[in-house]
């Protein structure tokens, strides 16, 4: 059997949005911090910090929501999972609702968006499509 440490977080993220919850903690990974990025830098959670606890430490994830109270995130699905890995070029990077939703890439350049990627012209391991 084997552990998927991003489709956790993906997972905890969607539990955390489903309760309605201001944050959410995740055992840290320099992967986990890089998608953490992409998704603040589009507008997806309001921020994110590292937390030291002496050993792998955590992530904590502060949650973005509308006026209303509807979520900003509505669908973050896993695409690439271990036994079966999804590498794409970059004119194969999906376009998730018509640019209104993101792919987050991870690439030779780091983890990016779907739109970074074009402007820089790389593909790389699709991780995670997020509406």
């Amino acid at each position: 059997m084997w552990s998927d440490p991003v489709a956790d977080m993906l997972t905890r993220v969607r539990n955390a949005i489903r309760v309605r919850s201001r944050e959410v903690k995740i055992p840290l990974s320099k992967v986990k911090a890089n998608i953490a990025e992409v998704l603040r830098q589009e507008g997806y959670i309001l921020g994110y910090d590292r937390i030291d606890d002496g050993r792998q430490g955590w992530l904590r994830i502060q949650l973005k929501y509308g006026s209303l109270g509807e979520p900003v995130i509505n669908s973050i699905k896993r695409v690439s999972k271990v036994g079966c890995r999804d590498y794409r070029g970059v004119d194969d990077l999906p376009r998730v609702m018509n640019g209104m939703g993101i792919a987050v890439v991870s690439t030779s350049q780091g983890v990016l968006s779907d739109r970074q990627c074009r402007e820089r012209g790389i593909g790389g391991e699709l991780i995670c499509l997020v509406s």
